[in-house]
C-alpha cells in the first residue's frame, strides 16, 4: 500500500467519523463524545499528510507517531459511543478500520545490521499482507 492508499483510508476514516459524530445525541454526554471524536478521529490524515511532507527521517517519524496516537485515541472514543449505546448504528466497521490503520501505522524499523540489507525507507505492516513503503521523497 502506498502512501495515497493510505491518506485515501485516512480521508474515508475521517468522512465515517463525521458522520458518527453527528448521529451522537445532543446531550451532555454526547456532545463531550463528538468533541473528543470528531478532534481525534479528523486529525491522523492531516497529520499523516505532514509527515509526508516532513524535512527529515526524525520529522517523518515523529509526525506519524502523532498521527498513530490520534488513532488510537480515536480506537478509545469510538468503543465509548459504542459501549454506551450512544449511536444506533453498529460502529463495528468504523472500529475495525480504525484498528487496522493504527496497526499499519507502526513503523517496522528494520537496520541494516539487524536484516543484512538496506531498506528503502519506512515499513508499514498490514495485518495478513505484505510490507508496505511509504513514498516519503526524502527519506533514506
Amino acid at each position: 500500500m502506498k502512501g495515497d492508499d493510505i491518506a485515501g483510508r485516512l480521508v474515508q476514516l475521517a468522512v465515517k467519523v463525521i458522520r458518527v459524530v453527528d448521529a451522537l445525541p445532543d446531550t451532555a454526554t454526547g456532545k463531550h463524545v463528538a468533541g473528543q471524536l470528531l478532534r481525534a478521529g479528523t486529525s491522523p490524515g492531516a497529520n499523516y499528510e505532514e509527515a509526508r511532507g516532513a524535512e527529515s527521517r526524525r520529522d517523518f517519524i515523529h509526525k506519524l507517531g502523532i498521527a498513530l496516537k490520534e488513532l488510537q485515541e480515536t480506537y478509545y472514543w469510538l468503543r465509548v459511543a459504542a459501549r454506551a449505546n450512544l449511536v444506533d448504528s453498529d460502529l463495528g466497521d468504523v472500529i475495525t478500520e480504525v484498528s487496522e490503520l493504527s496497526y499499519s501505522g507502526q513503523v517496522a524499523r528494520d537496520s541494516p545490521s539487524q536484516s543484512g540489507r538496506e531498506m528503502a525507507g519506512p515499513t508499514f505492516v498490514m495485518p495478513g499482507s505484505q510490507f508496505f513503503i511509504l513514498d516519503y521523497e526524502g527519506y533514506q
